[in-house]
């Protein structure tokens, strides 16, 4: 696959990560449980821990390209919600991985994965669309955890243009 190509793809998507690494970053400890929307299902869901730790899991999930044998690494949980509500420094170690995960993906991605078809019970992407499709998906829920930390007083987000060289 052209390189120049998988260059860019990383930019966006790197800088895709970076914001919601910002967004979980500048979140204060008396915000991490504070719930963005209600939900009829469980509260939890709603609530700012939990929406970081969902754009992560399908982040590594989408990677993957396919839930079949997908299992997030230690201690999160695949199909329920845990006891108690996973740490910000639990969730930006995962993502961190995922970042990692992320650009080694992209730079070993050839014209054959690109194209792989990728099933999921509400679309049949190629890898690559499923991975600006992840790309989507990271930067609408950071773009939803900065609104709700601009609105309660938390300053410090700004745009990322493209991939910060190091590491989350």
């Amino acid at each position: 696959m052209d390189t120049h190509l998988k260059t860019s793809v990383w930019q966006q998507f790197g800088a895709a990560i970076d914001t919601l690494d910002d967004a979980i970053s500048v979140c204060p400890d008396s915000l991490w449980t504070a719930a963005l929307w209600p939900d009829s299902d469980d509260a939890r869901y709603g609530q700012i821990w939990f929406l970081a730790y969902h754009a992560v899991y399908w982040l590594d999930l989408f990677l993957t390209g396919s839930k079949e044998g997908f299992t997030p690494p230690p201690p999160f949980v695949r199909g329920r919600l845990p006891e108690t509500p996973y740490s910000k420094a639990e969730v930006r170690a995962y993502l961190k991985q995922c970042r990692q995960k992320s650009q080694a993906t992209i730079e070993a991605l050839t014209e054959e994965k690109a194209r792989q078809i990728c099933r999921f019970e509400w679309m049949e992407p190629t890898f690559l669309e499923l991975q600006i499709y992840s790309m989507r998906h990271m930067q609408e829920h950071a773009a939803q955890l900065a609104y709700f930390l601009g609105q309660n007083g938390v300053s410090g987000l700004d745009w990322v243009a493209k991939a910060r060289d190091s590491a989350v």
